[in-house]
């Protein structure tokens, strides 16, 4: 029982990250004036700051415990899970939509139960089949729809979307391995140190970025991006991705890329509202296609004593 109720709360966790993140897909259309990169730097400039304030209590042991090897891990999550992974997401809201991006990143629940199921004792790849055939499907749709739009940027944006969804893979499975391994090392600390980490890196590229627009904007539009990258820092990176290590410590990774949906499902919903209009006939049969797919996953991971407890009571 204590471990199904880790598991509950495991995954009431990956949902509320998934609402967070969700929010994530609306930032380049609130300030579109502003470019990928700039939307990157800004957003993790001020992940860094309110990470390295809130970790400067555990900092000298933090240093204590973590060895070279750790902190090159995060380097590597920091660029794909962060800087990498919000330049390419970025660049496929402003030239493809918030719709059509946030269903091809509605692929992440089955990219990374595919990568989950090499795992020991994963499910066998052949039970995988169907929604994997279901998500080839909705993806499909997707690509018609960009192909057949009369704005040539719309097949920038898809592919800026599937660049996207490869790079926050690597990054979900790389984290999930790394909290699976630290013991010494709360959830919320390495989601800081991560952090940490992002904030210099993007400290190194706010030098270019600045030198490449000097004067670009007025003084009312840069206070509206500060707003809105100070915002998204600490509801989606901050907040989100603490409590989405909560979950990806009590989780194996197969019951991980199930919880990724809600950011799609959050996505798709804060679109919508943003752009006033309902979905498109494509992107409803893409919605369900790739939804299905997410539903036969989840049911290829059922447990057969759960399964044997359901037939028993009915």
């Amino acid at each position: 029982m204590h471990q199904e109720n880790k598991s509950r709360l495991g995954m009431l966790a990956g949902i509320a990250a998934g609402a967070l993140w969700g929010l994530v897909f609306l930032a380049p259309a609130l300030i579109p004036a502003f470019q990928p990169l700039e939307l990157s730097v800004g957003r993790y400039l001020a992940y860094g700051l309110i990470a390295a304030v809130l970790v400067a209590p555990s900092w000298r042991r933090l240093l204590r415990t973590l060895s070279w090897r750790e902190w090159r891990g995060l380097v590597w999550l920091s660029l794909t899970g962060n800087i990498v992974y919000y330049v390419l997401l970025a660049s496929a809201v402003q030239t493809g939509g918030v719709a059509m991006t946030s269903m091809v990143i509605g692929l992440l629940p089955l990219v990374v139960t595919l990568v989950g199921s090499r795992d020991r004792h994963a499910v066998p790849l052949r039970r995988l089949i169907p929604s994997l055939l279901l998500s080839a499907g909705g993806l499909a749709c997707i690509s018609w729809q960009s192909l057949a739009s009369p704005r040539h940027a719309s097949l920038l944006g898809l592919l800026c979307a599937l660049a996207a969804l490869l790079s926050w893979t690597v990054y979900a499975v790389g984290n999930s391995r790394w909290l699976g391994r630290l013991r010494s090392v709360s959830a919320q600390e390495w989601n800081l140190l991560t952090g940490v980490v992002t904030g210099a890196a993007a400290l190194l590229l706010a030098i270019p970025v600045a030198l490449a627009a000097p004067g670009k904007h007025g003084g009312t539009a840069w206070l509206q991006f500060a707003g809105v990258v100070t915002g998204v820092a600490l509801l989606c990176s901050v907040v989100g991705n603490g409590l989405w290590n909560q979950a990806s410590r009590v989780l194996p990774l197969t019951m991980m890329g199930q919880m990724i949906v809600f950011e799609f499902l959050f996505a798709l919903l804060y679109g919508y509202l943003w752009e006033q209009r309902l979905p498109t006939p494509a992107e409803a049969a893409a919605t369900i296609l790739l939804l299905a797919g997410v539903l036969a996953c989840a049911a290829a991971h059922r447990p057969p004593s759960c399964a044997a407890r359901v037939s028993g009571i009915s």
